[in-house]
């Protein structure tokens, strides 16, 4: 433990837990809406904001927070009102965000490719006293409205028609969405990098569905997973001299092949078992629509 020694891994720790609870809990909501990818465009564009902070001597997490913020309405816009598809303006946002975070850095006073670097994968030396605040700050909100609102976001997220019908505003909570998870990229950029935040979106997520398909449950489980491989990777990342966010991303994979190992012949007994008890004929057996497992969706 004698990490917790130095002032700099202490904020590196706190910048990790709240990296872990954050970025599966919106992530969560991105799966369900099958915007898996939506993590890694925002990343792209949060480096336009990146670069800018450092083109105007300001801070560079809350300018790429409000960069970041400003390219996922535009991405939400653009599906709403715009011909162009999802994915194409998710292509933009890629190319351009990249284009523009590496422009504006090299144009910066001492920019170099170091800066970038850190921003882009992550670095423990680099989470200074005021990027804790930020991140602290950015991380209330994000849990705020992640499980505040959970029951209407996870409303919309399984079906949007049906919540239009009852009532929902459904492009409010849309774009609410798409903000707090530009702000979740920002959280987590300077502990896993901007490239490698989606996969701590997602792959705990998925990880988790191996074992519940209740919402509540594979919430929970999430976000321990979440906790366990981010705190995992940067003690890590201290001890081996290796990269925080790629020690982190591997950890997470790693977790999700276990569970997978694991809940696959669970699965498959539990399965024999329900088949065993029902009754032949049993309208039962109809009740799930085909393919219903296998969309990647949980129930309430």
């Amino acid at each position: 433990m004698d990490f917790l020694d130095y002032a700099f891994m202490q904020r590196a720790l706190l910048a990790a837990v709240l990296v872990g609870i954050t970025a599966p809990a919106i992530g969560i909501y991105l799966v369900q809406r099958r915007q898996a990818l939506m993590g890694d465009g925002i990343g792209h564009v949060a480096m336009t904001g990146v670069g800018l902070g450092f083109l105007l001597s300001t801070s560079p997490v809350w300018m790429a927070t409000a960069v970041s913020i400003l390219g996922a309405v535009l991405m939400e816009l653009i599906r709403w009102y715009g011909k162009t598809r999802g994915d194409i303006a998710l292509a933009m946002l890629f190319y351009g965000g990249m284009a523009g975070g590496v422009m504006f850095i090299n144009l910066a006073p001492g920019g170099s490719n170091a800066n970038l670097t850190s921003y882009l994968f992550g670095s423990l030396s680099t989470v200074s006293p005021s990027d804790v605040t930020a991140i602290c700050l950015l991380a209330g909100f994000v849990v705020l409205v992640t499980i505040g609102l959970r029951r209407q976001l996870f409303a919309v997220s399984q079906d949007e028609e049906f919540a239009r019908v009852t009532g929902l505003p459904v492009r409010a909570l849309n774009l609410l969405t798409a903000v707090t998870a530009a702000v979740t990229v920002t959280v987590a950029m300077r502990v896993v990098g901007l490239l490698l935040v989606s996969a701590l979106m997602v792959v705990p997520v998925a990880a988790a569905q191996q074992l519940s398909r209740s919402f509540a449950a594979t919430f929970a489980i999430a976000v321990a997973i979440g906790v366990s491989v981010t705190i995992g990777g940067t003690v890590t990342s201290y001890y081996q001299d290796v990269p925080p966010g790629a020690t982190i991303v591997l950890l997470t994979i790693a977790a999700f092949i276990t569970l997978t190992v694991l809940a696959t012949p669970l699965a498959r007994r539990r399965a024999r078992a329900a088949a065993a008890a029902r009754p032949a004929g049993d309208p039962a057996e109809c009740a799930i629509p085909a393919g219903r497992e296998a969309d990647g969706k949980v129930g309430v």
